[in-house]
Order: C-alpha cells, then structure tokens, then sequence
C-alpha cells in the first residue's frame, strides 16, 4: 500500500505541470484500490477508463478550441466594430442609409446579453448595388473564419428551393436547417439569398425563430442573425432616388423612415414574390428593411479602382491611370437615356470589364 502511495506522489509531481488532475484522480484509484476488494479486475478497468475518458475529452476541448477547431465562443464570434466600420466606410459607396443602419444594429444586438428578439435585417434594391457584399462585410466582422464559418449559412432560393409545388417539403427542410444549427450555436448566421425568387408562403416557416420567444422547441434563438437579401421594390427605390436626384436634392438627403415605408408596401404587394403577403412582413418581424440606391457613374469608378487592386494591376490606388478607369466606366450601360446618370448594373460586371480592358495593356501597367 505505502509504495503505492508513494508511487502516486511521483507520479503526479511529474504530471503536474500538464495540470490533468482528473487524470491524476483515477490514476490514484486504481493505486489506492485494495487488491482484497470484492471489484473485479474487468471492472475496476472499464470504470477507470471511461473516467480517464470523460476527463481528457473535458480537458482537450479548450486547447480544441483554442489551437484545432471553431467553436461557438467569444474567441471565435465577436463582432470587430472597427473592422466593421472600416469596411464599409472604404469599399461600400452611395449606401448612407444602408451603412450607418447595419453598424447600429449589429451593435444594439451583440453587446446585449439577452436580446429580445433575433436580429432581422431585409436588403432591397436593384442588382449590383452591394447587397451580397455588405453580408459578407457582415460575416468577415462578425466571425473569425467569415463566410467559411461553420456557423455562417448562406441559402440561394434559386438553388435550395426551384420547385413551387414542393414547398410543404421545401418548409420541413428549411426548419431543420435553421433549429438544427441554431441548437449548436445560438449565435448563428442565416443569409437567404434571392428572396424575391421563393416560392410564396416558404419563408413565413421563419416567423417563430424571429419572434419574442425565449424558447423554442428547446432552443433560443433570440442571438442569431438572419439577414433577406431582394430586388423586391428596387424599382420603387429607383425611383425616388431618380426623382431626387431631378429635383436637384442629393441623395443623401434621403431618409430611412420615408424609404422603409416606401420598401414595405413594395415588397408585400409584389406578386409571385417570396415576400408577398409574407406574415414577416405583415406581423413585423423585421428588424429593419435597408434600402440599397441605384450606384452613380463616380460610385462605379470606385468600385473600377478597388478592382484594378484586388486584381493586382496595380499596387495602390494613387498608381491607377484615370484614363483606364474611364475605359471601363464606358463599356457599361448607365440611365437615364439622355444623362446616363445612374448605373443599369451597378458594380456587378465591373470585375469582368476590368480584366477584359486590361487583357489589351501591356504587362508594365501590373
């Protein structure tokens, strides 16, 4: 018994500086253990083995963690305000009423330790003015891996959901997907992609996760995310920005309260639209609904540039030729007509223009 014990103490001096004292624990039952007990050896084997077990799978998932894999912890998912702001104040341009709304947002929801509800944001406008981008602003501020987070879900209408008639199916599928990783991490991301394109009535099996509900089903859902991105009511926001920039008022005289009106009624009348009659819509559950304008010809400049760079035709913004820049501007369509004002595309196809203008320079402009 005596040089068990004092093997004991040996033992966990040399592991000590591993800190695995519940390992140490069943080292020393099985040490301490008198051989007259009436515990079989089989036993007394398979108690300490599953106890050495739940010990190291205890210890090894903070170095997991920490070292191996993403975890739903604050190391993993904490929203960077600076990243955030940055971001968008330096790539995203002509959507003042889009930034400010995201940054204040994701702020209020983030910092409280119990919501009172998921955050819901809706993006509306016309293609190319910077819906996906600003998602994935959101995710890369909000999650160590960004879009490649375990915990970010990006769903495609056209790709998840292109049956109409399959919608009962397309509900069960749907509801799986969001308690299922929303009960892993409770922190999760959700962006529906095309919202425009589901079918109607699919998107109302959302409405529970977005209500002021602590519970449900067993899960609270009160601290994920679901961002809805459509073309829903881009036309109507078309417009008044089209209307405002005639009177001779410059965009961003334009309010959020008189846009978000104007969206609601667009997006719940548009028929054969994934928002149409939408109970998120009708009882509310949205947080904000963000309007993205119609981009101007010197907003896709910007975008030229930041694509020059990313691509690597040139190393910094002050080397760019504005001569280039206006190259590309002009192999894309603009309205109105006669002014050709506003950008038919917005920044969608400047990545392509970029490398065919720049496919006929010669190597010493890269």
């Amino acid at each position: 018994m005596v040089p068990a014990i004092v093997g004991f103490y040996v033992l966990r001096m040399a592991m000590k500086p591993f800190k695995i004292k519940g390992v140490l624990w069943w080292l020393s039952l099985v040490l301490l253990v008198p051989s007259s007990t009436c515990l079989e050896p089989v036993s007394i084997i398979t108690a300490v083995g599953a106890g050495i077990s739940a010990t190291f799978m205890a210890a090894y998932r903070p170095v997991k963690c920490r070292y191996f894999a993403e975890c739903c912890i604050d190391r993993h998912i904490m929203l960077n305000e600076t990243a955030l702001r940055r971001s968008l104040d330096l790539h995203v341009y002509g959507q003042h009423l889009c930034t400010s709304a995201v940054i204040n947002h994701l702020r209020a929801h983030t910092r409280s330790a119990s919501p009172s509800k998921a955050l819901a944001l809706s993006f509306h406008g016309s293609t190319g003015t910077g819906k996906n981008f600003v998602s994935k602003i959101i995710a890369e501020s909000l999650y160590r891996k960004g879009m490649k987070s375990k915990y970010v879900h990006l769903i495609s209408a056209t790709k998840e959901f292109p049956h109409k008639e399959m919608v009962p199916l397309y509900k069960d599928k749907l509801k799986e997907l969001i308690e299922s990783n929303v009960a892993e991490c409770e922190r999760s991301l959700f962006i529906f992609d095309e919202v425009d394109k589901m079918p109607v009535g699919l998107l109302d099996i959302v409405k529970p996760y977005l209500d002021f509900y602590e519970d449900v089903g067993g899960v609270d859902f009160r601290k994920s995310i679901f961002i809805f991105l459509s073309n829903t009511a881009g036309k109507a926001i078309l417009t008044e920005t089209l209307n405002q920039w005639r009177e001779g008022r410059l965009r961003e005289q334009l309010a959020l309260v008189d846009m978000e009106s104007l969206i609601t009624k667009a997006a719940v009348n548009t028929k054969n639209s994934g928002l149409w009659h939408s109970e998120l819509l009708l009882s509310h559950m949205i947080s904000a609904h963000l309007p993205f304008l119609p981009m101007e010809r010197k907003h896709v400049r910007q975008c030229i540039k930041d694509s020059l760079i990313t691509k690597k035709y040139y190393r910094n913004h002050g080397d760019i030729d504005d001569r280039i820049v206006r190259e590309i501007a002009d192999q894309l369509p603009y309205f109105p007509e006669d002014e050709k004002m506003f950008s038919v595309t917005g920044c969608k196809r400047v990545p392509e223009k970029v490398d065919y203008i720049m496919a006929g320079y010669d190597d010493s402009l890269q």
